[in-house]
């Protein structure tokens, strides 16, 4: 993460430095378009037509030109300042005003429709900003191999990098439109549409949660069918109604009618972004965590190892192990006899997990057994019985490794919705694994991954909730600056 913000922040402060050597080297005068009146846009008519400066030190209009339906004129600043440029027909009737703002640099401001002097070179190094972050996000994403992968910066580069190439190429149509047709697409437009950003992704995004939310509720009551009605198996129905009502607030917003004044048409415009930052947030660090999951689920590691960690869960009564976590430990079995097949060597694995309060033994003793039933040599099973969360199996593992083979290469096998999150416990614990998954039932893992989504914010709410008032400041300041 940190080497990402780095390459990003160079990014631009490079894009800066291009905005301020075009603007003086390239763009030194500004030009503006007025709109011809209707009656004398036919023949010659419009050469009657003549501008006049309120200060003629402070600008001094160039030559007329005709561009369509409006009138083009460069301006040359003179000195800082602020003057009128007033439209007038051959009587000496005021038409058209603009006005126009000089600062000390000579750069001339548009207060009438948001241009200024170079305003196309700024617009060409937003978009390239955007775009290169996305490819900066995805290039440190597609990098993240084996234990490096299992972070929160690939959620945040898998998530938001799709933010920011929806956003590179919105705002690539805007300067687009802005460059080749300046008169019809002013800076006001292209403001409007920069600090629109997350409404717009969230307008692109909608069909496509909309059909993640009804898969997930389909999945959940399927769910609910197998197991018992308990609270977090309803997990998958609330997410769906949450996003569906989430559109649907949205939706309310964005197509509402609206007419009053200026500062309250910039006030709603500041609630809509303010509300669809705060919904892309959560949208993209869902679709984040579900593009990481998936990945860290379908991984399967070199065949190199030297231990393979089984992290423990619930088992039945009579000691025998319950589909999920005999998925755990076939996976891990199907690994080893993988291994040992591909490269001759024999891992030794490390069943995890203490004894709960209606078991009847340590969960790594009843993995134990069964890894004995399947043919695994005694030698070669090591359990942790004493650890009673994913962290500590993480840790007591790196315990045991380090006192039989410090360094060694590890696996974890757990269950495939627990993986990504696994792994993020292993990094926390100092341990250095990759994970594989064992299977579970269509219709079981969409409900037991939300779980872990939330888990994965849970541990860094101050974090997300931190980056999230950001990116609410950032949003609200442009809606409000720039309407």
């Amino acid at each position: 993460m940190k080497k990402a913000a780095i390459q990003i922040a160079v990014c631009a402060v490079l894009l800066i430095m291009f905005c301020a050597v075009s603007r003086f080297v390239f763009f030194r005068d500004y030009t503006v378009y007025m709109a011809i009146p209707a009656g004398l846009r036919e023949g010659e008519d419009w050469r009657r037509l003549r501008l006049e400066a309120g200060a003629p030190d402070v600008l001094r209009p160039g030559e007329v030109s005709r561009e369509g339906d409006y009138l083009r004129v460069r301006i040359d600043p003179q000195r800082a300042g602020e003057s009128d440029l007033t439209l007038m027909n051959a009587d000496g009737e005021a038409l058209a005003m603009s006005v126009l703002r000089v600062n000390p640099f000579h750069t001339v401001y548009d207060r009438t429709n948001g241009g200024f002097t170079g305003d196309s070179a700024v617009l060409v190094a937003a978009t390239a900003f955007w775009l290169t972050v996305s490819a900066i996000m995805l290039w440190h994403f597609f990098r993240a191999k084996g234990v490096a992968f299992y972070s929160y910066g690939t959620i945040y580069f898998s998530g938001f990098s799709l933010f920011a190439l929806v956003s590179g190429l919105l705002l690539l149509r805007i300067t687009v439109l802005h460059i080749t047709n300046p008169a019809q697409y002013n800076m006001f437009a292209a403001q409007s549409a920069l600090s629109s950003a997350s409404t717009s992704f969230m307008w692109l995004t909608m069909p496509l949660m909309f059909l993640f939310a009804v898969a997930m509720a389909v999945s959940n009551i399927e769910l609910l069918r197998h197991e018992k009605p308990r609270p977090q198996n309803a997990l998958g129905i609330l997410v769906a109604v949450l996003l569906l009502a989430g559109e649907a607030v949205g939706l309310y917003l964005f197509t509402r009618n609206f007419s009053g004044a200026e500062w309250e048409a910039r006030l709603q415009n500041t609630l809509q972004n303010t509300y669809a930052t705060v919904f892309v947030y959560f949208e993209c660090m869902l679709t984040g965590a579900i593009i990481c999951g998936v990945a860290a689920a379908r991984h399967w590691p070199a065949p190199d190892k030297d231990f393979i960690v089984i992290l423990g869960c619930w088992f039945r009564k009579d000691g025998t192990l319950p589909p999920l976590l005999r998925g755990r430990v076939d996976r891990a079995i199907e690994f080893w006899n993988y291994q040992r097949a591909a490269a001759g060597k024999e891992a030794i694995l490390i069943p995890s997990g203490g004894q709960g309060n209606n078991e009847p033994m340590p969960e790594a003793d009843a993995i134990a057994r069964y890894l004995l039933e399947q043919g695994i040599p005694d030698a070669l099973i090591c359990p942790d019985r004493t650890s009673m969360n994913t962290y500590q199996n993480m840790s007591h593992a790196r315990a045991i490794i380090e006192n039989i083979y410090p360094g060694g290469k590890t696996v974890f096998a757990t269950t495939n919705y627990h993986v990504f999150r696994s792994g993020v416990w292993a990094a926390n614990a100092g341990l250095r694994a990759e994970g594989i998954g064992g299977k579970t039932k269509w219709w079981f893992w969409p409900n037991a991954f939300m779980r872990e989504c939330m888990g994965l914010l849970r541990q860094r709410w101050k974090m997300e909730l931190s980056l999230l008032l950001a990116l609410i400041t950032f949003f609200v300041l442009q809606s409000m600056l720039l309407g």
